[in-house]
């Protein structure tokens, strides 16, 4: 610092994700930055875990390609997939990932439940929070009558991407649903909210930001939590209290 000297120290993480080595070495520095990546995905994230000069939760998206490491301008793309026709068991949600939203497909397939050792239907979730996903299904039977006790659900997110967040819950709700009566969401639909045990949905922060980018994408619908106050021109903004009325929205029923 005294020579105005910049000074790039690279290490590793412990499995508890704290970095390795003294704590004295972290307060010192003026930036952490951590690079993170699934074996299995193309993607890699920069994030700040601190940062003396700007907002601590920023993130960089670049792409891992044979030819190195690309900067994303746009990700999304990597998280969403293309269909001709909509196809029951989709549904697209906008997720923060530090201060930039990024629209993720999340994909559910309910089918016929077959006897296993412990006589239990399967539920197999990837990119998704376990417990959450396991709440979500629980609501959705008990407070809108979408009956999947007995089947087996499979959920999944495109291209490897992680969401633990509870925005993507009625997302989630609503794909589950979808698949399990086989019928299509619009296209252009997003969904963004929390969906609390009493099947009420519950507000989020960023709702305006989340949208603005959905809108940017040729999204036209979204349904959100009530008390939202959103307004987007061009785009229709649907204020949802409970799981059941989202569902009515999409003219998914129960039983």
């Amino acid at each position: 610092k005294e020579r105005d000297i910049t000074l790039l120290l690279v290490g590793h993480v412990t499995k508890d994700g704290s970095i390795a080595g003294p704590r004295l070495l972290e307060h010192i520095v003026d930036v952490v930055l951590q690079f993170e990546g699934e074996r299995h995905s193309r993607l890699r994230l920069i994030r700040a875990i601190k940062n003396r000069f700007g907002a601590s939760d920023e993130v960089g998206c670049f792409e891992l390609s044979d030819t190195g490491i690309t900067s994303v301008l746009d990700p999304t793309g990597l998280f969403t997939s293309r269909h001709a026709e909509p196809v029951p068991g989709t549904c697209v949600t906008v997720t923060l990932e530090g201060r930039r939203p990024l629209l993720a497909e999340i994909q559910a397939l309910v089918s016929q439940g077959r006897d296993n050792d412990f006589g239990n239907a399967r539920r197999v979730v990837s990119g998704l929070d376990s417990a959450r996903t396991s709440m979500t299904l629980a609501v959705l039977e008990l407070r809108a009558a979408i009956k999947i006790g007995g089947r087996d659900v499979y959920a999944a997110t495109v291209g490897g991407m992680k969401m633990a967040e509870p925005a993507a819950d009625l997302a989630l709700a609503l794909a589950v649903a979808s698949a399990a009566k086989g019928l299509a969401l619009p296209a252009d639909l997003v969904a963004i909210g929390e969906v609390g045990l009493a099947g009420e949905i519950r507000k989020i922060s960023g709702v305006d930001r989340r949208l603005q980018e959905a809108f940017r994408l040729g999204f036209k619908r979204a349904l959100v939590p009530a008390g939202s106050d959103v307004k987007i021109a061009g785009m229709e903004i649907v204020e949802v209290s409970r799981l059941d009325q989202a569902l009515q929205r999409v003219k998914i029923s129960g039983e």
